[in-house]
């Protein structure tokens, strides 16, 4: 690439010792080096903090802050983007592990087509970074109306442009603070462009899974009602499509 905008790598996190090395180590050996990762922690009570302080020693681009009280993951993304310098913003989730070629691939895809909003397809891995042999697969360029339907996009696969998105705020959820956010980009009449090759590897952790399942769709439902403000047979219809395809996506 002729130019090499910065690109402001959003990690925010809450007791992720036993994971946000792996995830630190995926951003610093990537192939296209002018990133800053930043960090947020979110008053964890295990060792994330002393993992980051030791990154930070070693490589000046990552930057840092430490609450002294928890006030969820909305607001720690959020203080993560305000802590942003690049053009570009990219998201990963403080569990989940790059590919090595994700930042250089996904920025070029970006700027050669100037758009600005990506997702990628990603794999699934296990607690101990094992592969699960499982990718979810990118559905196409995404609409408004199509995300409503099915929330595929990959929180830990987004990059976008904010000179096309504009400033991007995290909406207070708990859970589907990601989707909420994707739909305001959305709602503006962008599209998400998809790359289908897989960038990202998601970690599936077996702890509380079935009820982060049951806290992530009430969450989407409260978006559906109070975010996007959906009439009630119209929240129906989207909240029916987006368990199927939730189904469908774990078979």
């Amino acid at each position: 690439m002729e130019s090499k905008p910065l690109v402001s790598v959003i990690m925010p996190c809450y007791n992720m010792a036993s994971y946000i090395s792996d995830s630190i180590k995926s951003v610093v050996v990537q192939t296209y080096p002018n990133w800053e990762l930043l960090i947020v922690d979110d008053a964890s009570t295990d060792e994330t903090v002393s993992i980051i302080k030791d990154y930070s020693q070693s490589d000046s681009r990552i930057r840092f802050a430490i609450k002294t009280q928890n006030s969820g993951i909305a607001d720690t993304r959020n203080q993560c983007i305000r802590m942003a310098h690049g053009q570009f913003l990219a998201f990963l989730d403080a569990d989940d592990i790059w590919h090595h070629e994700k930042l250089e691939k996904q920025l070029r895809f970006m700027m050669e087509k100037n758009v600005g909003f990506t997702y990628s397809t990603y794999d699934w891995i296990d607690e101990d970074g094992n592969t699960l042999n499982k990718f979810i697969n990118t559905i196409g360029n995404l609409d408004y109306e199509t995300y409503l339907q099915n929330t595929i996009i990959g929180c830990s696969t987004v990059m976008v442009n904010k000179a096309i998105t504009g400033d991007v705020v995290v909406p207070k959820f708990r859970t589907s603070e990601d989707t909420a956010t994707w739909l305001d980009i959305l709602r503006k009449g962008i599209l998400a462009y998809a790359i289908d090759e897989p960038l990202v590897s998601y970690r599936i952790r077996r702890k509380s899974a079935s009820s982060n399942k049951i806290k992530a769709a009430t969450d989407l439902w409260k978006v559906y009602r109070r975010h996007e403000k959906l009439p009630l047979f119209k929240a129906i219809y989207y909240f029916s499509c987006y368990a199927f395809n939730a189904i469908k996506k774990r078979l």
